[in-house]
């Protein structure tokens, strides 16, 4: 069973607040971004690299790949997945990675979002995505950085 401390949604994915606040307070050693996209972009994962803390590992996997080996994890690996989507990380958990909880951290207004929480605006696919993952078990919330207080989770329904 691989060593998961906290899956995020951030479509950031790795910057200042992931490398300096979440990845200490967790105790990461691993950051592991699952991205369909982000796995064939060198350009995108050498920024990522330079923003990372030094005393973690950085992996940038498909989520097809992700699924495929997370199960081979070293129990000495101290995961942190960071997600861009609501829906990727859907697919990691039907995929069967064990994903227990899940951090809503910023996702960006866009056309067709509509802003429910401070750094969260969603569309209709993604309160989908996040009423499945609650149908499988998985415990969302929303918080920004460890600091300051979780907001409602009952704001991505409203």
């Amino acid at each position: 069973m691989p060593n998961i401390l906290l899956t995020r949604i951030d479509n950031r994915l790795i910057h200042g607040q992931v490398a300096t606040q979440w990845s200490g307070v967790l105790g990461a050693n691993l950051l592991l971004v699952a991205n369909d996209a982000v796995a064939k972009d060198e350009f995108r994962q050498g920024l990522m690299n330079m923003a990372a803390p030094a005393y973690a590992q950085t992996r940038y996997f498909s989520i097809q790949k992700t699924i495929d080996i997370i199960g081979k994890a070293s129990p000495a690996q101290k995961i942190f997945i960071i997600c861009e989507t609501p829906q990727d990380v859907l697919r990691l958990v039907e995929g069967g990675v064990p994903i227990k909880k899940c951090n809503i951290g910023n996702m960006h207004m866009s056309e067709g979002k509509r802003q429910v929480a401070t750094t969260v605006a969603v569309n209709d696919d993604d309160v989908a995505a996040f009423k499945k993952l609650q149908e499988l078990g998985v415990e969302l919330e929303i918080q920004r950085v460890p600091d300051i207080a979780p907001e409602d989770i009952n704001k991505l329904w409203s």
